[in-house]
This record gives C-alpha cells, structure tokens and sequence, in this order.
C-alpha cells in the first residue's frame, strides 16, 4: 500500500524557517520532519512513498537525490574514477517525487498523484506531524469498517484560560482550562479508498472541506481514536518541543530501531 504525504504548502506559520525550505524539510534533530513521519511508517512495512511537492520543492528532491550517499561509507578511487559504496544503511524506500504545483490545495494535490496511486486503496497524511501511532491497527480498523475514508481522531487539550459563555453573550464563567476542555481534530494518518478521487473536482479543492465534508454527510467516514502522543510542526513552539523531546533520546514517536 502506498503511502501520500502533502508536502507542498507555504508554511507560513512558522515563516521563522520556511522562508528557506518547505515546512516538511524542517529539521528534527538532523533530519527533517518528513523524514521522521516517512520511519514511522517504514516501522510497519509501508516503504512506497508519494510526496506532492509545491513550495521550494527542488530541496525534497535534491535531499532524496544525496540520500543514499549521505547514509553510505563510500570510496572513491579518483585515478580510476569509480565508486565502491562499502556500507549502505539507507532504507528500502521507493520515493515518488511530484510536483503538484505552488498553489494547489489538499484536494488537488491527491488528484493530481492519483495516476501513481492507481485503483487500490492508499495511506495519507501531512508533512508536519508526528505520532506513535499503530499504522497496522489503524489500517485494522479501516478494513474493518468498508467506508471511503478514515482518519485518525486527536484529542488535544486547550492551550489559554476558558470563557463560559451564554447565548445571549454573557460571560458566565472565566476559568482556568479543565482535564474536560479538549478539541478533537483531525490529526493526519488517514486511511483512503479509491472511490474519494471522484469527490476532488481539481486544483481549487481543499480537501478537508468538500471530499471530507461529503462522504461524512454519507456516513462514509470513520475516526480511529489515537490516545497517545501526537505533536504538529505549526510554529516555532512546536519545532522546540519535537527538538527537546528528540535530543532527550525518548521521543516517542520513535518507533523504530537504530
């Protein structure tokens, strides 16, 4: 099963960074967050990646264009210009590479990687978050159920202060935040079947509002609740957080193995 990741957005919240490289290719520890989402998935057997490139989407390519040299001993006889690699410890991965365009949304984006994907059902999420999600029971569920889409649930708690607010506009309450006070959102690492390419009409579909909106008006998209660790990359705040957690060797979506 192949694995979409929409890496082509501006990122224009954490400007601080993505005025230099997509928001994808911003670094956790020495290696950018798409590559961390992209071992996650590695660590439960998906190895065949689609990336739908847009902003500054010659970095993406260039990285994975060095990727196998960089993660290799390698000598290079000068006089006989040869190259022995001596120890590959690069991953088994197939990496499709798409420029879907600078302005594209979500939407338009998976249409136009449709062709590689084909008529099979395909894993999909964004390139800014990270979680210690079961991809396997994820994928458990979605057979489970035989709807178009599922996407993985997140509980997140509330960051400020609380109002309680009335209907006529009165403030009833302002409180401190409460263990009760949580969103749920949709946090990535979603499940498609082919069928959801007939509800993108093109380039100018967002895909969170029409396609999802749609098939869960139908009864066709279902949640997987995932109550563990989940963090996006959306400000710099974020970025510290994942680097803190990464550097103290106990990050937890680190599923894998060195």
């Amino acid at each position: 099963m192949k694995v979409v990741i929409l890496a082509g957005g501006l990122g224009t919240r954490i400007s601080e960074e993505s005025h230099l490289k997509p928001k994808p290719m911003i670094g956790i520890g020495d290696r950018p967050i798409l590559w961390h989402i992209m071992k996650i998935y590695s660590h439960y057997g998906f190895n065949d990646f689609i990336i739908c490139l847009g902003y500054k989407q010659y970095i993406v390519k260039e990285f994975f264009a060095g990727y196998y040299m960089h993660t290799s001993d390698v000598t290079f006889d000068l006089k006989n210009n040869e190259m022995t690699v001596q120890k590959n410890t690069s991953e088994p991965w197939r990496v499709t590479l798409v420029d879907t365009g600078l302005n594209t949304m979500t939407g338009g984006r998976i249409k136009r990687v449709q062709e590689y994907i084909g008529n099979e059902p395909f894993m999909l999420t964004y390139g800014d978050g990270v979680a210690d999600i079961d991809i396997d029971k994820l994928l458990k569920f979605h057979k489970s159920h035989g709807k178009i889409g599922t996407l993985t649930a997140i509980n997140i708690d509330q960051r400020f202060g609380v109002l309680d607010i009335a209907e006529n506009g009165n403030i009833s309450a302002f409180r401190e935040k409460k263990a009760s006070d949580k969103s749920v959102i949709n946090g990535g690492f979603m499940v498609m079947n082919p069928e959801i390419f007939d509800y993108i009409d093109g380039d100018d579909t967002v895909f969170e509002k029409s396609p999802l909106e749609e098939i869960a008006k139908q009864g066709q998209l279902m949640a997987y609740s995932h109550n563990g660790f989940w963090q996006c990359m959306d400000t710099q705040r974020d970025k510290q957080l994942l680097e803190k957690l990464w550097e103290s060797g106990n990050a937890p979506w680190k599923l894998w193995k060195d």
